[in-house]
């Protein structure tokens, strides 16, 4: 079930209507009601798999419990690797096992022997990266104290499988999502109508925006041999805004979604393409997941505390594995250990903390300084989700030396008026909206309701006009 489909938004009013018109006396019913619709909604995927969803929760459930149970840290110790091994063994397989596979018959082959191996023929499970990320940070955060294990399995339940996170995140803490599960939730429609605005604003970067780059991107990256450089150039760009739109887009219908329930969720993105040096734009890109690896992969491994060789190490491990995460091919640890790469003189020199604030914070348009430094950390940006999205690493290599050719300096022929009219005006209120949560949480709150209301129909009307595809969101393979 897509959140830009029919068929969500069906669902959506109905689970709506029951949770605050039947059961909203009752919190258990309430929470009930979610895990149902939750189960429900990621079985309309693929059945098959929603017991893995379930077991993975008992798994963590009572893992939890019995690590609070233990007389010794010893037996606490191996609750807590138990956990860790079965959840990363299931993802492994379901994620890794083909990768693995190949890669070795073709380090074999490089030695001259053939190899026949056999390979996994499965569909990967929707969301596994993002569920078994919740249940490890559970299980990690009561072995080290930070919390207390969940006694009830529905609340528990409900903090694994929320369904607006479900499948594509963000990757929820349990020290900030279970203590709002238990906690009474009172309808309010101002935060409802913020959820509806911030629904419509995800929805319009991913109907309007993000599909529209698609088939521009993909029309240069699966031909790019017919494209000149300066169209590589724009079909790079393309994907880069595709990216975004497509999985803030998500996130921003996650939140909203959230919201409409009582419930607030992590803030995943905070303007990326304003980022004036490649340090902020990973402070400002997936948060959650960069906070997670920070939280627990790279502080437990020393975080910068130690020497230039620790940072450096470290560095690269979170880049890395980040890369890995997203997916079982070489173009994703590539793209890692660019972008590892591009952050390290800042973390050498200690220029990594110098843009904390938001650019031109009360001010209609930055500086030159900051205008060049935006667009320079957005080349780097684009060049390197060249390898994410291509498709080996001999095709990002392949399409990278047909853009660096003399045909770079031509004029680019995939630039519909249209696409390009949609790009500004996007940006426009991406940037006018840069310093609140969300670009269109206060535009127009000033406004005559008339012209308002407007600009909110005419976004509508716009995911309408180009609704259809229903293509899927991008982080679903993840």
């Amino acid at each position: 079930m897509l959140f830009n489909s029919v068929s969500f938004a069906i669902f959506l009013p109905i689970v709506f209507i029951l949770y605050w018109f039947v059961v909203y006396k009752n919190l258990r019913s309430q929470n009930i009601l979610l895990l149902a619709s939750s189960y429900f909604f990621y079985a309309c995927w693929d059945w098959r798999f929603l017991f893995l969803l379930i077991f993975s929760t008992l798994l963590d459930y009572f893992t939890g419990l019995k690590m609070t149970n233990a007389g010794s840290r010893r037996v606490k110790s191996f609750w807590l690797w138990l956990s860790i091994v079965v959840n990363l063994g299931f993802l492994g397989f379901f994620k890794y096992f083909n990768f693995f596979t190949t890669s070795f018959a073709g380090l074999l082959a490089g030695f001259g022997f053939r190899v026949n191996l056999w390979t996994l023929k499965v569909i990967l499970p929707v969301g596994i990266s993002f569920y078994t990320f919740h249940g490890l940070s559970y299980v990690i955060d009561i072995y080290k104290g930070r919390i207390k294990a969940e006694k009830n399995f529905i609340d528990y339940a409900v903090f694994v499988s929320f369904f607006p996170l479900l499948v594509a995140g963000p990757i929820e803490r349990a020290t900030h999502l279970l203590p709002q599960v238990k906690r009474k939730r009172i309808f309010e429609s101002s935060r409802a109508l913020d959820g509806l605005r911030q629904i419509l604003w995800g929805l319009f970067k991913k109907v309007v925006i993000a599909d529209q780059c698609a088939q521009l991107a993909n029309m240069v990256f699966n031909n790019s041999v017919h494209y000149s450089g300066s169209n590589h150039v724009m079909g790079a760009i393309f994907f880069a805004f595709q990216i975004y739109c497509d999985f803030s887009g998500y996130s921003d219908i996650a939140l909203g979604t959230a919201r409409l329930f009582g419930i607030e969720l992590l803030r995943n993105f905070a303007f990326p393409y304003f980022s004036r040096d490649i340090a902020e734009f990973w402070r400002r890109w997936h948060i959650s997941l960069s906070s997670w690896f920070k939280d627990y992969l790279y502080i437990p491994l020393g975080g910068s505390k130690g020497g230039t060789w620790m940072k450096v190490r470290n560095t690269f491990i979170i880049f890395l594995v980040s890369g890995f995460w997203h997916g079982a091919n070489w173009t994703f640890l590539a793209w890692g250990f660019l972008n590892a790469l591009y952050i390290m003189p800042s973390i050498l020199i200690k220029t990594n903390r110098n843009n904390l604030d938001i650019v031109a914070r009360g001010r209609s348009l930055p500086t030159l300084k900051e205008a060049l430094s935006i667009a320079v950390t957005f080349g780097l940006t684009v060049f390197a989700w060249i390898f994410f999205r291509s498709k080996s690493i001999d095709h990002a290599f392949r399409y990278i030396s047909e853009t660096f050719s003399g045909s770079l300096f031509t004029a680019p022929t995939i630039m519909p008026l249209s696409v390009f009219i949609l790009l500004l005006l996007f940006v426009s209120v991406e940037w006018i909206g840069r310093e609140n949560e969300y670009a269109l949480a206060n535009l127009g709150l000033k406004w005559p309701k008339a012209a308002r209301w407007a600009a909110y129909y005419l976004l509508l009307f716009a995911v309408f006009y180009y609704a259809g595809s229903n293509q899927t969101f991008i982080y679903f393979q993840f």
